[in-house]
């Protein structure tokens, strides 16, 4: 098996909604905001090459929608999904299997193409993969998170016939050597694959954990539909994670790709950082 990281480019999003109750005054130090009060973000995806399988975790932004939707979120940076693929000697038709951790604008823009007014796969042979749980929550959103629930980017995916609902309790249509954890704080039924590799276990923690900045139990997001179900389980990630030395990849933080977590007096905190390759 062989990780690659996958730099989709940058956004930005206010830092007061990406750190919900803790004030401007504390969050500024890791995460420094411009005049407008907007913080730079990474959409980092993950590629697993595994024998025949070649498998993207989540897709970034895509660039289909119209220039008033991408003046919201100042896109940034000279990396795309499909040129990391090209870096790798990879094309868009490589892949066989998308993973898709939930259904925000952010993680699924890239899974669906415009070409002329029709809206297609981005990757033609790959089997798309989501929940059954997540995706009725995702096409009949909450007037709170219908923002974040486009359907150009989702409805497209099902009229493919190319998804596949992974279950819940066994896991049983999704025969690749990757573990999944769920969590339902951050959105219902959001998925974190869990990889063994080189004798390290690595967990794409999404949303979840954006950035090293967001350790602290208290930092959850105001995006979270359920904060204290985060911060149930962030508590009970992170104790797991400092316990057994987890990798945790990052898809947000702007300049940590991986990190793991210790115990301390005042809680969990940051142990390391470094880059994926270096594992």
């Amino acid at each position: 098996m062989k990780l690659h990281t996958i730099n989709t480019g940058m956004f930005k999003l206010d830092g007061g909604a990406m750190f919900g109750v803790v004030p401007k005054s504390i969050w500024q130090r890791t995460n420094p905001a411009d005049s407008n009060n907007l913080c730079t973000w990474a959409m980092r995806c993950l590629l697993i090459e595994d024998g025949k399988n070649l498998i993207l975790v989540d897709t970034g932004i895509g660039d289909k929608q119209d220039e008033k939707f991408f003046s919201h979120y100042d896109l940034h940076g000279d990396d795309s999904l499909e040129k990391s693929l090209h870096k790798l000697g990879f094309s868009t038709e490589d892949i066989t299997d998308v993973f898709l951790t939930h259904l925000h604008f952010d993680h699924v823009g890239g899974a669906i193409k415009r070409t002329g007014e029709k809206l297609i796969p981005t990757f033609k042979n790959a089997h798309y993969w989501s929940n059954e749980k997540h995706w009725q929550w995702a096409i009949e959103p909450n007037a709170r998170e219908k923002a974040s629930f486009l359907k150009e980017n989702i409805i497209p995916i099902q009229e493919s016939g190319q998804l596949n609902f992974i279950a819940e309790e066994v896991n049983s249509a999704w025969k690749r050597n990757v573990d999944i954890k769920f969590a339902y704080g951050h959105t219902d039924a959001m998925m974190l694959p869990k990889i063994s590799y080189k004798e390290h276990t690595i967990v794409y923690v999404a949303d979840l954990l954006p950035s090293v900045g967001h350790i602290p139990l208290p930092y959850v997001m105001a995006y979270d539909m359920f904060p204290l179900q985060t911060l149930k389980e962030k508590k009970e990630f992170l104790t797991e994670a400092a316990a057994n030395n987890y990798i945790l990849y990052l898809e947000h933080d702007p300049l940590n790709e991986c990190c793991t977590v210790v115990q301390t007096d005042k809680g969990i905190r940051l142990s390391e950082s470094f880059a994926l390759s270096e594992i």
